[in-house]
Parts: structure tokens; sequence; C-alpha cells
């Protein structure tokens, strides 16, 4: 019966230490977030574009070689 005591004993003082370590991060500013936000957007369109556009490229060089040898 002790054991079911404490595990919610362990688990309120997993919070509170959780709630501890939070009050110690460093948040970044809005600015910050939302500059960082907006490479992350743009890298990823941009590679979004770049890998499409490979693979189109890729799939008309196998296709002309499929048609040379096939």
């Amino acid at each position: 019966m002790s054991d079911k005591v404490r595990w919610y004993k362990r688990f309120w003082n997993f919070l509170k230490d959780v709630r501890a370590e939070l009050k110690k991060v460093t948040w970044p500013a809005k600015n910050e977030v939302v500059s960082t936000t907006v490479v992350v957007i743009a890298a990823t369109i941009f590679f979004g574009f770049y890998l499409f556009f490979m693979d189109v490229i890729f799939a008309w060089v196998i296709t002309q070689i499929k048609s040379l040898f096939g």
C-alpha cells in the first residue's frame, strides 16, 4: 500500500522539479522567435522546391535512359 502512496508523491515532486527548471530557462525574445521562424519557413520552401525539381529532372533522365536501352 505504501508503494501506491509513494508513486504520486514522486510524481508530485517531479512536477515541482519541472516547474523549478522551467523558471531557470532563458526564453527568447519575440523578435528572435519571429526571425528564426521566418528563416525555417523560407528554408523549408526553398528545399522543397529544390527537391521537387531534382526529382523531376532525375525522373526525366531515368525515362530517357530506359527509352534508349528498353
